[in-house]
């Protein structure tokens, strides 16, 4: 066992060899996906961070302008007029939509900020005297809010991108690190045992061969003796009928012409 992962509990087959073939390929695959998501969400992480600073900045000095804005309303009008603005207005003039922006399979919340022109209910105020200053100090704060919703929008898609980005990041990070070498740890296994039972079948094979072989020569020569033994044999059974037909001499003829003594006619 190679690596400081280990491997997976397998049984060395070739069935086992290609499911970990397939599981690392798709694998790969899923880390190269991972890894161009996690790089397209960095990079707009990094986008959402450098508005995030520029929305600060410019809300620093817009709600420097409305500050002044309003001491010089109080400062027209003689006094506090924010319980007026209070009783007047019964519906919300500035409102805000939200839409959703998908971002390599991230839904990132967008807040967007409008002015509903039909609402007014605050118009007559300040028409005594300081109604300039009172138009000047609703829009300086209308913008002061269109910069907060606009920072509300960055700073949520900054938080959700921030955990998202972390998961992605474990996730590559476990498959790079973990199942890609447990997986190829577990395919070098497979091949070894593998090969193993290869060399075990070609020995096996070899021996058994190498058993038949000498089990047909064995074969072959108990035949072979056995066929000498029967030819000895026979050798020696007709040698002893020669050798007495040698010392009887010739067998007489009956049919001959010699005469027969025995016979009267």
């Amino acid at each position: 066992m190679s690596g400081a992962v280990g491997r997976e509990a397998v049984f060395p087959t070739r069935q086992s060899l290609g499911l970990m073939k397939s599981k690392l390929k798709g694998a790969e695959v899923g880390h190269s996906l991972l890894k161009r998501k996690s790089e397209a969400l960095t990079k707009r992480f990094r986008d959402i961070t450098r508005r995030i600073d520029e929305a600060k900045r410019k809300m620093g000095r817009v709600m420097q302008i409305a500050a002044f804005s309003l001491a010089e309303v109080s400062y027209a009008v003689g006094g506090d007029i924010g319980y007026q603005v209070q009783e007047s207005a019964k519906q919300a003039r500035f409102r805000v939509r939200t839409k959703q922006e998908n971002v390599s399979g991230v839904f990132l919340p967008q807040f967007e900020s409008y002015i509903e022109e039909s609402v007014n209910d605050f118009g007559l105020t300040g028409l005594g005297k300081g109604g300039m200053q009172v138009q000047r100090c609703r829009e300086t704060y209308a913008r002061a809010v269109e910069t907060l919703v606009e920072l509300a929008s960055l700073q949520t898609a900054f938080v959700i991108l921030d955990e998202v980005i972390k998961v992605v990041n474990r996730r590559v990070n476990a498959i790079e690190h973990v199942i890609i070498p447990r997986t190829e740890n577990t395919i070098k296994y497979i091949n070894s045992e593998l090969d193993e039972l290869d060399r075990e079948e070609f020995y096996r094979l070899k021996k058994v061969s190498n058993k038949k072989q000498r089990d047909s020569a064995a074969a072959d020569a108990e035949i072979l003796a056995k066929r000498h033994q029967a030819d000895a044999a026979a050798m020696a059974t007709v040698e002893p009928a020669t050798q007495a037909q040698g010392e009887l001499g010739a067998t007489p003829d009956v049919l001959g012409e010699q005469e027969d003594t025995d016979v009267i006619f």
